[in-house]
Formats: C-alpha cells, sequence, structure tokens
C-alpha cells in the first residue's frame, strides 16, 4: 500500500508524506530502481542534495550506464564540487562512447582533486581510455605519472609494462614491473610476467631466476643451453604434465635444438592434440620443414602461421610460393581460393576453384563457386556441367534443380529446360514461384526453341569467323 500512497501524495503535491512512504517500501525493496530514482527525484524537490546524491549513487551501483543518475549527480555537484561534476561528467561520456569527451572531464577533474586517492583514480581511468582510443605514447605518459604515487594500483604497473611490450620495448617494460616489484607487489602475477619479459629482452639467466613455474623454467634452461640439464627435468616432471600442450612444445624444442627434426616433428604432433589452431603450431612446424629442407611444407605452416596471427598478405604470399612448388595439393588450393574471394579477387579465386574441380570432381562447394562465376561471363556450357555433376551428387537439392532448369532455358535446351522445371515443381509445392514455374513449362512447351550456345561461345565463334 506503501507506493500507491505514497503515488497519492506525490500527486497532491504531498512531498514531505511522500518522501517518508517511499522509504518504507525501499526499506523492503533495496534494489528497486524506480524507488531509487523516485527518492532522489523527491529529495531534490524538498531540497536535501545530500540525501538525493545518495539515493543517486546507489541507482548507479545498480545500473552502471543510467544516464538519469548522472545527469543529477551532476546537477547535485555543479557549485558544490567541481571534482566529482566532472567526473560524473566524464561517466556519462564514457557510456555515451564519447571517449576523448570524457579524457577531457577527468583531466578537468584532476585539477580539483584533493588528495593523491583521487589523483590516483582519474589519471588511472584517464590511462585507460587513452589506452581504448589507440593513443599509446599518451597513455605510457599517464601511468608513468601514476607510478609517483604510493596509492597507485598494482594493475597500473601491469597495464603500463603490457604497453611497452606492444611498442616492441620488452627492457623498459621490465623496468617497470622491477620498480613493481620494490614497491611491494611481489605475487605471483607480476614475478611471472617479469620473468617473461626477462626472456623475451635477451634475458634467460634473470628469467630463470624469477620464475617459479616449472616448465618455463625449462625453456630458460634450454635458452641457456642447458640442454641436457633442461632435458632431464622435463623427463621427471613427464607424469604431471604430459596432457598439456607445453610439455610436448619444450619436448619438441628439445629435439629441434639437437637437430633431430623427425622426433621434433613427432612432438609437435603430439602438441596438436592439445593446442589446436595455435600460432605456435604452425611456426614450429614450419621451422622443422625449413631445416628438413621440405619447401612446400615450411611455405604452408609459415601461411597458416600467418593467417592466424592476422597477417593476411604474408600469408598468401606463402601459400602461392607453396602452390608453386606443388599445385596438386586440394587443401592449399582450397585455402587460396577462399582467400582470394574474401581479397575480392574474383578472377584469381576461381583461377583456383576450377583447379579445385579438377583436383575433387565431387567438391560441391568448388562446383557451385564455379557454376555461378561461369553463368555471370555468359560460358552457360560449362555452368549446366558443374550443375549436373552437383545434380549427380545431390539429385534432391531444389535450389540446384531449379539453376539447371534455368541454365538449359539460357542455352535454349527445351528438353532440358523443361525436364528439370518439372523435377523442380515436383518438389516446390507450396513455395512462392511454384505456379511461376508452372506457367513458364507452359510457355516452353508451346515455343519454338532451338539449342544456342552461351555468350562466350558466341565471342569465339565470332572472332573464329573473322580470322
Amino acid at each position: 500500500m506503501s507506493i500507491q500512497l505514497a503515488e497519492q501524495f506525490e500527486e497532491n503535491e504531498q512531498y514531505e508524506e511522500a518522501y517518508e512512504e517511499y522509504k518504507k517500501s525501499y526499506a523492503k525493496s533495496p534494489k528497486d530502481l524506480s524507488l531509487l530514482e523516485r527518492l532522489g527525484h523527491i529529495a531534490m524537490v524538498l531540497k536535501k542534495p545530500e540525501e538525493a546524491a545518495e539515493y543517486y549513487s546507489k541507482v548507479l551501483e545498480l545500473d552502471a550506464t543510467n544516464p538519469t543518475a548522472y545527469e543529477q549527480l551532476m546537477d547535485i555537484y555543479f557549485s558544490t564540487d567541481k571534482y566529482k561534476y566532472y567526473i560524473y561528467r566524464g561517466n556519462r561520456h564514457s557510456i555515451e562512447h564519447q571517449l576523448e569527451h570524457a579524457v577531457n572531464d577527468y583531466r578537468k577533474a584532476l585539477t580539483f582533486a584533493e588528495d593523491d586517492k583521487q589523483i590516483v583514480m582519474t589519471r588511472f581511468t584517464i590511462a585507460t581510455l587513452l589506452e581504448q582510443i589507440a593513443s599509446p605514447l599518451k597513455a605510457i605518459d599517464e601511468y608513468l605519472k601514476l607510478l609517483e604515487y604510493d596509492a597507485t594500483p598494482e594493475d597500473a604497473y601491469l597495464r603500463l609494462a603490457n604497453l611497452y611490450v606492444k611498442e616492441d620495448a620488452p627492457s623498459s617494460a621490465a623496468d617497470i614491473l622491477e620498480r613493481g616489484v620494490k614497491k611491494g607487489f611481489n605475487n605471483a602475477k607480476i614475478k611471472e610476467s617479469l620473468a617473461q619479459l626477462y626472456l623475451k629482452s635477451g634475458q634467460p639467466q634473470k628469467a630463470k631466476e624469477a620464475t617459479e613455474n616449472e616448465l618455463f623454467k625449462i625453456k630458460c634452461m634450454f635458452e641457456l643451453n642447458e640442454l641436457e640439464e633442461g632435458f632431464a627435468e622435463l623427463e621427471r616432471l613427464k607424469d604431471k604434465y604430459k596432457n598439456k600442450g607445453e610439455y610436448h612444445a619444450l619436448r619438441a624444442q628439445y629435439y629441434f635444438m639437437k637437430g633431430d627434426y623427425d622426433k621434433a616433428l613427432e612432438c609437435v604432433n603430439e602438441y596438436d592434440k592439445y593446442e589446436k589452431n595455435n600460432p605456435l603450431l604452425f611456426q614450429m612446424r614450419a621451422m622443422i620443414y625449413e631445416n628438413k629442407d621440405d619447401d612446400f611444407n615450411a611455405h604452408l605452416n609459415w601461411g597458416k602461421y600467418n593467417l592466424l596471427r592476422g597477417n593476411k598478405d604474408i600469408a598468401i604470399n606463402e601459400f602461392l610460393s607453396a602452390d608453386r612448388i606443388d599445385d596438386s595439393n586440394a587443401d592449399l588450393t582450397a585455402i587460396l581460393a577462399g582467400l582470394m574471394e574474401e581479397s575480392g579477387d574474383k578472377t584469381h579465386a576461381m583461377e583456383f576453384y576450377e583447379k579445385l574441380v579438377k583436383l575433387e570432381p565431387t567438391n560441391k562447394i568448388a562446383l557451385s563457386k564455379v557454376a555461378e562465376y561461369r553463368e555471370n561471363i555468359g560460358d552457360y556450357r560449362t555452368a549446366a556441367d558443374c550443375l549436373e555433376k552437383l545434380y549427380d551428387l545431390d539429385n534432391k537439392n531444389t535450389i540446384v534443380i531449379k539453376k539447371l532448369a534455368e541454365t538449359y532455358e539460357k542455352l535454349r535446351n527445351k528438353p532440358g529446360a523443361i525436364e528439370f522445371y518439372n523435377k523442380y515443381i515436383e518438389r516446390a509445392r507450396g513455395l512462392d514461384d511454384y505456379e511461376k514455374v508452372k506457367a513458364k513449362i507452359a510457355k516452353l512447351e508451346n515455343s519454338n526453341m532451338e539449342e544456342d550456345s552461351g555468350l562466350l561461345e558466341k565471342i569465339i565463334s565470332f572472332f573464329s569467323k573473322n580470322k
């Protein structure tokens, strides 16, 4: 009854009474957003800005993207607390995805910050936003300013180190994490990140000393050329890690460094069981095949590696190099056809799809692609050949049946067109074009049609006659 009574009081502008009744309802339902918003609104009407701010803050705890709450809090603090005013304005711009405006608001908030805690929180927010709007150097500057304060969170060190890694400066990243360790952030996350950075920056001994990860320590030993000691440790840990991909990757590294490439390849194949489609898998295979002087498989695996890394142009070049060595690999041909098509190179894509049809005469995708392309350029004869093969593979496919009927019609093959239009309507009852196709059959049956060649054949014939 409290809510209805409160609404009645509010409608009668009895705001004090309405406020008290809403409070009673709120005590029973503290997560009711509409109640919180009403309490905030009435508190503002009653000129109780502190209480209104409390209610609107609770709204944001439940719904961090509530624009009304931000607007009201901005109004509350506009004259009384400029720091909070700009923080809430920045928050509002953030939820509206106006990140550059948000950064400007937070910078203004900094000028009104009263203590280190506010400064750190605000600078950290600015830095993370600068990362999002792809301004890594500006973000680095903000994080560096943050490190001057005792209240700086651990995540700031990790984020800054990660930015340096992205900027290809692993030594600088390691320096930052070392500062974090000296500041007291000496937990496993920081230590392992630091060990990884030491190895990336060519300091395997320091990496070995920093890490507590058993397998990573062995990796460091291999980098230090402590091959036999590292392998002995790896064998000791076999039962513990034999079902992890990293274990098999390390065994592959050991045999690779020993020059036993066949054994290394066996280990990589074991790694494949646990780490499907990991770029490292194809990188290891490519390096092994290079040392085995198997250029085809080296290029093939470098192509797959670069494709997974997002380097599509490099991948295509590697695949083309492999194809020049052996153009009879159907899987490679299919990859190249798909990549050429994705890149918008329709002509070269079709060259590979046509080659794929020769390598795999029952490949439905290749047959369909070639049929569509050949029809588009007026080569109806070849299109019909592909569609006939598709029909042989699946004689219930209504799309193929109708397409074949249309292609026969374009070839002026009256019996073939009528036959396949009839096959189509046998399976197309209830479809939108059923009556339309029936009418087309009737028209064909009453027409005089002689079989004709397609556009391409006509062009070839024209030039042949004029030689």
